[in-house]
Parts: C-alpha cells; sequence; structure tokens
C-alpha cells in the first residue's frame, strides 16, 4: 500500500490487509479525509497482492458514524446549507460500492461502539466478527437523519423488517449477544481475543482459491435479488469461469497426488474472464 495516510493505518501480511480506522480519540469517526483514505485504501486492495481485508478501528470504538462538529462546519453553522446527497454521493456511496464489489472477503473486526454511519459501515462488510463488549447502534434518529450507507437494505435483508424496524426508529444499542442472534455478527469472542481471532480467520480466507472467493461473492451479491431461474443461470455462469482456473486445476491435481493445494499460483491454464 503505497501512500502515507493520516487517519487509517494499512498493514499487509501474507496477503492479509489490515485497515484500521485511526481517530481514535473522536471514537474513529468519519470526516472527509478518512472517508478519501479509507475508499483509496480500498480501491488499492483490489489491485494489489491482497486476498482478505481486515476492517476495525483504534482503541475502544469501531466507528461512531460522522464527526458531527465536521458536519456543522460544512454548513457554517446552518444545517440547511449541508447538502447531505452530495456528501454521501461523493464521500460515503463510493466506500460501500467498494466493500461489496471488491473481489476478495472482508471481515469487519467490530471491536467495540460501531454508530450510524460506522454501524452501516460494519454490515456493508462479509463478515462481522464482535468483541464481546462490541454494541451496534443505529442512532440517525436521534440526530433527525435516515439511516444511510445502504443499512435499510443490509438490515432488512439481514434481520428481516421488524427487527430493523425496531433498531432503526428506537436506536437502541444491540449487544454483540443480539447482533448474533439476529444475524448480523458471524461470530463473538472475548475482547482480548478479537484480534486473534480475526488473524485465524483472515488467515484462513488468504489460503483458499481467491478467484473462487471473488466469484462467491459476486453470486451471493446477485442472489438477494434475483428469481431462482436467474440464479440458476448466473450460478452456471459463474461456475464455467471457476473451473477455467489454475486454482481449480491445482485442487484437482492436489486430490489426485493427496497432497494439499497451493492456490493463488498464476499459469497459462487460467483462462479465468474478467
Amino acid at each position: 500500500m503505497a501512500a502515507p495516510f493520516s487517519t487509517i493505518e494499512v498493514a499487509a501480511d501474507e496477503g492479509v490487509l489490515t485497515i484500521t480506522l485511526n481517530r481514535p480519540d473522536v471514537l474513529n469517526a468519519f470526516d472527509d479525509t478518512m472517508s478519501v483514505e479509507l475508499a483509496a485504501a480500498l480501491g488499492s486492495a483490489q489491485r494489489d497482492a491482497v486476498r482478505c481485508v481486515v476492517l476495525t478501528g483504534a482503541g475502544r470504538a469501531f466507528c461512531a458514524g460522522l464527526d458531527l462538529k465536521e458536519l456543522a462546519a460544512h454548513g457554517d453553522g446552518d444545517q440547511e446549507k449541508v447538502d447531505f446527497a452530495r456528501l454521501l454521493r461523493r464521500r460515503y456511496h463510493p466506500i460501500v460500492a467498494r466493500l461489496r464489489s471488491l473481489e476478495k472477503p472482508v471481515i469487519a473486526a467490530v471491536n467495540g461502539v460501531a454508530a450510524g454511519g460506522g454501524a452501516s459501515l460494519a454490515l456493508a462488510c462479509d463478515l462481522r466478527l464482535f468483541a464481546r463488549g462490541a454494541t451496534l447502534e443505529m442512532a440517525f434518529a436521534r440526530l433527525g437523519l435516515v439511516p444511510d450507507m445502504g443499512a435499510t437494505l443490509t438490515l432488512v435483508q439481514h434481520t428481516g423488517y421488524a427487527r430493523a424496524a425496531e433498531m432503526c426508529l428506537l436506536g437502541e444499542p444491540v449487544s454483540a449477544e443480539d447482533a448474533l442472534a439476529c444475524g448480523l455478527a458471524n461470530r463473538i469472542v472475548d475482547d482480548e481475543l478479537l484480534e486473534t481471532t480475526t488473524a485465524a480467520m483472515a488467515a484462513r480466507l488468504a489460503s483458499l482459491p481467491p478467484r473462487a472467493l471473488g466469484l462467491t461473492k459476486r453470486a451471493l451479491a446477485h442472489a438477494w435479488t434475483a428469481t431462482l431461474d436467474q440464479q440458476l443461470e448466473y450460478e452456471a455462469f459463474l461456475q464455467q469461469t471457476a473451473g477455467r482456473t489454475a486454482d481449480h486445476q491445482e485442487a484437482l491435481a492436489a486430490f489426485l497426488e493427496k497432497r494439499k493445494p497451493v492456490f493463488g499460483r498464476r499459469s497459462g491454464g487460467d483462462k479465468t474472464q474478467h
């Protein structure tokens, strides 16, 4: 990851890119700089030799949402002057779009409070590991605002309308245990084990066939709006693509030779479609 950042930290190790939101003094709240830097880091992750991305926060929070002081500054103290739609379209929609379209697994390691846009950010990731003390909070209504960054869609898809409505309208904190029970968390672990548990999952994902995981993300995203017939046809198309990759050939060879496969190596026989 080439560029130096001021509001996030990036570290790459064995195919895993860890992006840490790094404004702990304001609970990693988003300002304009952080939104630009996060979008840039995610864009580079697609191009670089990265197989899995981990997103987490520094200090005691994952992300507290939008920096309200900076938001006030956008309107010079008059919120009627803030162009919310432009702000979302320019700064935050690209982040969600990159998280969803990135053909590599993205893990949110929710280490503390994820509130407002921070909750939306966690929901846009593929997998969510929660520290036991972490909470998810759709805090928009208390600010006279509407959930954004795709949260209304992801909440309804993950939990159903009634639970999504409760979270968005009341804005009450959802504990890690409740997040697990309603399908918003994949796993919860003791706070001190979050880093090592996340690292183990990321390493596992990084060891799997990268092209197959990317195509699987495509299939899952497509399934949200597809009919059964459409999904069957799309799966057939993706399977045709996966079946022509070097990773599939390596898996077959390893099975026949009774050895462990090594994925991610390019060869002339990889006929992957892009």
